[in-house]
């Protein structure tokens, strides 16, 4: 019997990395648990990622890409006449708002970087590309000095279980935007 065609196996291969870390944490993770996820022959998941760390590196890049690309597409942080920070506190309570399991599920993966170096390009591309689209209406500085903001806002949110404070994040956003304005 030949070999299936099978154009997205890929794809439903790294869906099933997202959705196993999401319900098991990166523990869970295993060529096997994808496979089964997946529903397809263990042999196609290790076709496709020589690695765990090659399958860890796809799910990362997927899964960063959500609030990644609505920075990237917000037409409010384009518009010299609007409020950047107004704007990133509205994005951050509409992730932070949606499905939870998948905020918590990026920054899992986004913290394996510590452990797994292979994974650090991955999280740098992500903060690099953030910092790219808000260097556009600050500096480079301020703009990787939002990320981290953003970024610890999001932590404590995730990690009190607090609920989001749009208005204080938009205020401590804000600051930082000013402050860059002072001489």
């Amino acid at each position: 019997m030949g070999r299936r065609y099978d154009p997205g196996r890929r794809q439903r291969i790294i869906d099933a990395a997202i959705r196993v870390t999401g319900r098991d944490g990166i523990a869970g993770l295993s060529h096997r648990t994808v496979a089964a996820e997946a529903d397809v022959p263990l042999g196609s998941t290790t076709y496709h990622f020589a690695s765990l760390d090659e399958l860890m590196v796809a799910a990362l890049r997927q899964a960063n890409e959500g609030f990644a690309a609505a920075v990237r597409d917000s037409e409010a942080l384009a518009d010299p006449g609007k409020d950047p920070a107004a704007e990133l506190a509205r994005l951050m309570g509409e992730w932070l708002g949606g499905e939870r399991s998948g905020v918590e599920l990026e920054y899992e993966l986004y913290l394996a970087a510590l452990r797994r170096p292979v994974l650090r390009p991955v999280a740098a591309e992500w903060t690099d590309g953030i910092t790219e689209v808000l260097a556009r209406r600050s500096d480079p500085l301020t703009a990787r000095a939002l990320v981290a903001l953003m970024d610890g806002i999001c932590l404590q949110v995730l990690l009190t279980d607090a609920a989001y404070d749009e208005e204080y994040a938009r205020e401590m956003l804000g600051r930082l935007l000013r402050r860059r304005e002072e001489p």
